[in-house]
């Protein structure tokens, strides 16, 4: 410390103290502006670029909100369509029934209005059958009744006797 004492220069103390307010001045006079016109501009960017910032986020708040909608209104109209084709689906096939159940009845008819005619005409082959084949046998009996005049003669009287009993 006693060398710094001894080494001060009074004058040396004088030119550096007027070379400081010089470049204070100078600084102030040419560079002090600038600068402070930088740091604000820079801080007017900056506030610019924060309220651009926000109106990004609002705008990309707006979009999602407005996908969100869109997302569910697609969601809607798919549930609608999907509910619109179960119902096409299954009138179609309830139709598709109905028109089975029809049809088989109208078969069933069919097949049991052709199984009665097949029932009556064989019914009435077999009472052709039956009355030919009585004819037959009647025949054949009176033949063998009948074939001497002796029992032609049992025959007519036993006929009177059944008629004189009614």
């Amino acid at each position: 410390m006693e060398t710094l004492i001894n080494d001060f220069s009074p004058g040396l103390f004088v030119v550096q103290t007027i070379l400081l307010l010089g470049l204070i001045f100078l600084l102030v006079k040419f560079a002090w502006k600038p600068i402070l016109n930088s740091l604000n501009e820079r801080e007017t960017g900056i506030q610019e670029a924060l309220a651009a910032a926000e109106r990004a986020k609002a705008d990309m708040q707006n979009l999602q909100a407005d996908n969100d909608r869109m997302l569910q209104e697609a969601r809607a109209e798919r549930e609608a369509m999907l509910k619109e084709a179960r119902e096409i689906k299954e009138k179609m096939i309830s139709d598709s029934k109905e028109q089975a159940k029809i049809e088989g009845d109208k078969m069933i008819k069919q097949a049991q209005a052709t199984i009665e005619s097949e029932k009556k005409a064989a019914v009435a082959e077999i009472k052709s059958q039956v009355a030919e084949l009585s004819v037959s046998i009647a025949e054949k009996v009176i033949k063998e009744e009948l074939s001497g005049k002796d029992k032609q003669l049992k025959l007519v009287e036993k006929m009177l006797d059944d008629i004189k009993l009614n």
